[in-house]
């Protein structure tokens, strides 16, 4: 397997190195997060990890232009139209919420200049076609995720479920992907709600999904907004197991959660668990390296999901750039075209959270081995043992 340069934890620059970048840069890559608003426990630990990116990119000079786009996608869209426009950025990193990156599709496209986005939703980048083709995608798709889910719920008999998720568009891709694998597994979906990230009360909502008895509730969304309904459950007395998404796999959601999201069990990622993954885990050594170098820097525990995706864009990169040089220098369209073709040609690269094999028709690229069981116990990200 091919390991990443990135994965040397020698290779892991301060943050003063990160903006010491000549303006001189030839390679310039424009990011956009939500490090405020609702999502911001995903983008900060976007950004930590981005600040720990080595300054170079497979031998140039690198400058990295962050923008905070408030969890609003309106934001996103402008902040990529002026990263692309002004700043001539080579290539979009972000958004890291699905109804921004939806939306990014048009600037990007238009500008012809490759994003990989940090979301869950598989929408942004399937089927490959029309403005797509621009969209790559680190995180595992919620596909894999709702397979490896059910897979559980099957091995813990669980036999009906209710279903509350954020009211958008990570919602409705969840509710799809669950609904599907639900009905191959032969679980019933017997209660459907859904709620705002900004909700302050979801006792309507669960005061539905209790009185259909189900053996399991599915909380479909991402960051601090879901402890909510999971925290309405256990005050209501629900006694069923409560399965979150990938979405939750940060510090912030344990600390608000406490003792109301013991037990919780969700699809995450190898970096999220890497200390209890099974010894021949593809990534484990990768992930392990990644860990150690970010809590060395932001604290034990600190790491997230979101921290290892953003990790993996930094390998992405490096393995698509030096290809691409051969079709233009940065700051050109030769080279912006070349290199959204060239990040189709990953093969078998170890990333911190999984092993990436893109094609023309796959922008992710993850196969199962991206694709983990976890665990909150005692207050800590658990590997499940399936």
């Amino acid at each position: 397997m091919k390991l990443s340069k990135f994965m040397r934890p020698a290779l892991m620059f301060s943050a003063l190195a990160f903006f010491s970048a000549a303006a001189s840069a030839q390679l310039k890559v424009g990011i956009d997060l939500s490090s405020t608003g609702p999502a911001a426990a995903i983008g900060i630990t976007s950004k930590n990890a981005m600040l720990m990116w080595p300054k170079t990119i497979a031998g140039q000079q690198a400058e990295y232009i962050i923008l905070d786009d408030g969890s609003d996608p309106g934001a996103a869209v402008r902040n990529i139209r002026k990263l692309i426009t002004e700043d001539k950025v080579d290539v979009i990193v972000g958004p890291n919420i699905t109804p921004a990156a939806l939306a990014a599709l048009d600037p990007v496209a238009e500008y012809q200049t490759p994003m990989i986005t940090l979301i869950g939703s598989a929408s942004v980048v399937e089927p490959q076609e029309g403005k797509k083709v621009w969209a790559f995608k680190m995180a595992q798709t919620d596909r894999a995720m709702a397979d490896v889910m059910t897979r559980t719920m099957v091995n813990r008999n669980v036999k009906t479920v209710g279903f509350i998720g954020f009211a958008d568009s990570y919602g409705d891709s969840w509710f799809n992907e669950f609904s599907k694998f639900a009905e191959l597994r032969h679980i019933k979906v017997v209660a459907s709600e859904r709620f705002n990230r900004t909700d302050a009360s979801v006792t309507g909502q669960i005061l539905k999904l209790m009185s259909a008895k189900p053996d399991a509730v599915l909380i479909a969304g991402a960051g601090t907004p879901t402890v909510l309904p999971e925290r309405t459950l256990i005050e209501r007395g629900y006694k069923g197991a409560i399965y979150q998404t990938h979405g939750i796999a940060t510090p912030e959601f344990i600390k608000l959660g406490g003792k109301d999201v013991e037990g919780t069990l969700f699809p995450t990622q190898p970096v999220v668990v890497a200390r209890t993954l099974p010894s021949d885990h593809p990534s484990k050594k990768a992930a392990l390296a990644f860990v150690d170098a970010y809590e060395a820097k932001y604290g034990k525990g600190s790491v997230t999901q979101f921290a290892g995706d953003a990790a993996g864009v930094y390998p992405r990169l490096e393995d698509a750039v030096g290809r691409a040089l051969k079709a233009g220098q940065p700051g050109t369209v030769a080279f912006r075209v070349a290199l959204r073709s060239e990040l189709e040609h990953a093969h078998e690269l170890v990333v911190p959270n999984g092993v990436v094999n893109t094609s023309a028709t796959d922008h992710v690229g993850l196969d199962q081995r991206a694709s983990v069981m976890g665990i909150i116990k005692n207050g800590q990200f658990t590997y499940l043992s399936q």
